[in-house]
């Protein structure tokens, strides 16, 4: 097994391939790919082809079909999540102080938190029409794509590398993890921790996926400070704030990336909710609460059973 890394979206992106011949394509297609997204969907260039659908929110546009896709995606990632990961609030997002790359964000001091009254959804306002690839944004509306793009790219991606390179792959974007193709003999081993950039090397248990996709989410990483006290990047949609969860850190596994990374961040907006709602979905979950304690769902091994 041979991986490489590199910085990309805000965050790292990493690719491992079984075969050593392999890499250098491995790593050539995801970074033409992660270009192509950044360009789609980046929510802080101007340029991006979600910033001019922003831009002309309350009036229908023609989009690209990879963009058509990816809001199909954010759409369907509401319904699942019961209406816990919506991407209509990119507003509020801004107005929370998460108004550029997290780089920039964190180096500022502080934030003068601006709240926004919360309205009925607005995802039933958004008008995507797949087939004529037309999308119509909710005037005053900005849509994020953020929960979801970067797990379905990996989810992707390593099918296609898989494919192309004839290898079993393994794509990770800021800690959202695919698998695809033959496996390592032992599975691919995968450290958990709150912090995607954390050492390989690093405390925190290892478990192993041969299928699917594994997603962490955490509150205690992308934080900053306002004059109201820290905010994260997860926001309650039912108020536009960082949502208050006992929750530090979510890791779900499950069928695909995107799958993972929905249930993940549900969990961290459920709150006290999140492990009977993630038992009822037989979805295998490490849930890290703010004092350390630990809670696992449907089947997840509990760390004294795990490499640590």
């Amino acid at each position: 097994m041979r991986a490489t890394s590199f910085a990309a979206l805000g965050t790292s992106a990493l690719v491992a391939v079984t075969e050593d011949e392999a890499l250098p394509r491995a790593r050539s297609l995801l970074e033409i790919a992660l270009s192509r997204l950044d360009a789609t969907c980046s929510r802080f260039r101007p340029d991006s082809e979600l910033s001019r659908a922003n831009a002309c929110a309350g009036r229908t546009v023609g989009i690209s079909p990879l963009l058509a896709e990816l809001v199909a995606v954010a759409l369907r990632a509401y319904d699942t999540s019961q209406g816990c990961v919506d991407p209509t609030l990119g507003s509020e997002l801004r107005a929370a102080g998460y108004d550029r790359t997290f780089t920039l964000v964190s180096e500022r001091a502080t934030w003068v938190f601006a709240p926004r009254l919360r309205r009925d959804p607005h995802v039933h306002d958004v008008q995507l029409d797949i087939e004529q690839r037309t999308l119509r944004v909710p005037a005053g509306v900005e849509l994020d794509l953020g929960a979801t793009a970067k797990a379905w790219c990996a989810d992707r991606m390593a099918v296609l590398i898989a494919r192309l390179t004839n290898t079993g792959a393994l794509v990770s974007l800021g800690g959202d993890i695919a698998v695809a193709g033959k496996p390592p003999a032992a599975g691919w081993p995968i450290r958990i921790a709150a912090d995607h950039g954390a050492p390989l090397d690093g405390p925190g248990p290892v478990v192993a996926i041969v299928q699917g996709g594994l997603a962490t989410s955490s509150t205690a990483v992308r934080r900053w400070r306002t004059h109201r006290g820290d905010a994260h990047h997860i926001l309650d949609p039912a108020t536009g704030d960082p949502a208050p969860t006992p929750w530090q850190c979510v890791s779900v596994a499950a069928t695909s990336c995107v799958e993972a990374n929905v249930a993940a961040t549900a969990a961290i907006v459920l709150g006290a909710a999140a492990p009977e709602w993630l038992e009822e979905r037989a979805l295998p979950a490490r849930l890290v609460s703010l004092n350390g304690a630990t809670v696992f769902t449907a089947g997840w091994p509990s760390d004294d059973r795990v490499v640590a």
